[in-house]
């Protein structure tokens, strides 16, 4: 029965980083489909291997979720927990893709874990969630869009004087590489928090050790999984991120996809955050946007986004809470 529970940690697991794929493709491309700068097929396909080798790339958000979010019990209970956490993310994913809103697929698996944890009974490490989610969770959306709106202002002076049309094609080639560079980024952030999930579920059951690292098996699969979700394609969100927030132009794009990158590095490598790719890519769009005139974003439609974020961590922690209760009963 264990051995079954761990498979179906794994199988659901993978089935979350396909959906966090679909849902965050739009983070990766949505800015460079939208100013032609690359088509959506070559986007979604140079997403999709960025992901992958992005998902390779690293460890520390992996290892953070992976034992920095909750305590789980040993044996079969830790494993309905670890279960409950992923429906509960999955559902919110899938509820937000289906009405286009960019929410976090990071933040529904957190509010997951928290949520099973909290109706298990089991720890859950506050100290953690506030300096590895909460901090990072305010501060990544308000340095985005910060960020994006003063590079569009260095870019607006630096090339006031240029041709318009050579500038604008400039700019289009260069959101190649940085929504190149955003993919990666989404693989080092996104693909490690499916990693970090089965590896918590290896070492509830005695099939890993802390110590021993994630295996490589892991990693390939989460990396795998991500990339086929990414190149299937959300293209509802992908509406929503591109055209509905503001129409972009090659220049802010490349603003809002570097600055975008950058702050997902950081928050990766040196302090080890999982943080929100969809906070931070919509954030920066608004900032680039912000630089044109304010009245220029959508506001109404930024409304909306930002009420989903925020019921995002309840809302899946609710559900998942709902299914551990569920699922207690039945396989316990």
């Amino acid at each position: 029965m264990e051995f079954a529970l761990v498979i179906a940690v794994v199988v659901i697991a993978l089935a979350f980083d396909y959906t966090n794929g679909f849902h965050d493709a739009a983070n990766a491309i949505a800015t460079s489909v939208s100013t032609r700068a690359l088509t959506p097929r070559v986007a979604l396909a140079m997403a999709a291997a960025c992901n992958f080798l992005g998902a390779l790339a690293g460890t520390e958000v992996a290892e953070t979720v992976g034992k920095g979010i909750i305590n789980t019990p040993a044996g079969k209970h830790g494993l309905v927990i670890v279960i409950a956490a992923l429906i509960g993310a999955i559902t919110w994913n899938l509820i937000t893709w289906y009405f286009g809103l960019p929410s976090s697929s990071t933040h529904a698996l957190i509010g997951g874990l928290v949520g099973a944890g909290l109706a298990s009974t089991s720890t859950v490490l506050w100290s953690g969630i506030v300096d590895k989610v909460v901090i990072p969770m305010v501060l990544s959306p308000a340095v985005g869009f910060l960020g994006a709106f003063l590079l569009m202002v260095a870019i607006l002076w630096l090339f006031r004087r240029s041709n318009p049309g050579k500038t604008t094609r400039g700019f289009r080639m260069a959101q190649s590489l940085s929504a190149a560079a955003m993919a990666l980024g989404h693989g080092l952030q996104d693909a490690q928090k499916t990693m970090g999930v089965i590896f918590l579920a290896l070492v509830t059951t005695g099939h890993a050790q802390q110590s021993d690292g994630i295996p490589i098996w892991v990693k390939l699969s989460a990396a795998t999984a991500i990339s086929l979700g990414t190149y299937s394609g959300g293209w509802r969100i992908m509406r929503t991120l591109g055209r509905r927030i503001i129409h972009l132009d090659p220049a802010r794009g490349f603003a809002s996809e570097a600055v975008s990158a950058a702050v997902l590095y950081v928050m990766a490598i040196a302090l080890h955050a999982p943080v929100s790719t969809t906070h931070t890519i919509t954030s920066a769009v608004m900032g680039a946007g912000a630089t044109k005139r304010l009245s220029a974003v959508r506001w109404g439609v930024a409304k909306g986004i930002v009420t989903a974020w925020i019921l995002t961590i309840p809302a899946a922690g609710l559900v998942a809470a709902a299914v551990y209760g569920l699922a207690h009963l039945i396989l316990e």
